[in-house]
């Protein structure tokens, strides 16, 4: 058998504990339902799945070691990370005017929002460094296929994270939904949403460790 069914038992439990941890994927994906409501909220979510996966890809192919091997490289992608983030919370903040109404505010497309949760999650670096920390302590090579077993860890993980960024997603958009009808409630739900998307630019500028 490629994993044992005792080292699931481990994992998965493990990957769930960590799926429930407050952290940038889930604080975006907050931001985005609060925004564009539950449809772009789940979006992001699966964005964001989808940048993980390519991230443990990339893992199992020895890719990512090689630039966890470079801090040079790391700090490109970081960078580019908080500059990306800023842009999204320039945009939110861009939709403030006094004459907003609910109707009027700029809200992201399904697709718009998946698309920028694979970009957000891909230039997090890390990501990258989680990756090779925690998945290859379960990844046994004399079982066989160590990309295999990566992409197989990768997706339990990835389907716990998605479950609980789709719920707070859909939580956040369906009370954002409502409240919104308000133009001066849409109004600062927009600031909000700004202001996460700053918060998270921050948090990866400054949290180094």
């Amino acid at each position: 058998m490629l994993i044992p069914l005792e080292t699931l038992a481990i994992f998965i439990p493990t990957a769930l504990a960590l799926n429930m941890t407050p952290g940038n994927d889930m604080l975006f994906c907050l931001g985005q339902g609060i925004k564009s409501g539950p449809m772009a909220g789940n979006a992001a979510s699966f964005g964001i799945a989808t940048g993980a996966l390519i991230h443990t890809a990339l893992a199992g192919l020895g890719l990512a070691a090689l630039v966890a091997a470079h801090p040079v490289a790391l700090d490109v992608l970081r960078w580019a990370g908080i500059a990306y983030l800023v842009w999204l919370a320039i945009g939110a903040f861009r939709s403030t005017d006094q004459r907003l109404k609910p109707a009027q505010t700029k809200r992201s497309s399904a697709f718009t929002a998946w698309r920028d949760g694979i970009v957000v999650n891909l230039l997090n670096p890390k990501i990258i460094v989680f990756v090779l920390a925690f998945i290859p302590q379960f990844v046994d090579a004399s079982r066989g296929s160590v990309l295999l077993q990566f992409l197989i860890f990768g997706l339990i993980l990835n389907i716990g994270g998605t479950i609980i960024n789709c719920l707070v997603g859909s939580f956040a958009g369906k009370i954002g939904q409502v409240l919104s009808r308000s133009a001066k409630i849409a109004r600062a739900f927009q600031i909000a949403t700004g202001c996460i998307f700053l918060g998270l630019a921050a948090k990866l500028a400054f949290d180094r460790k």
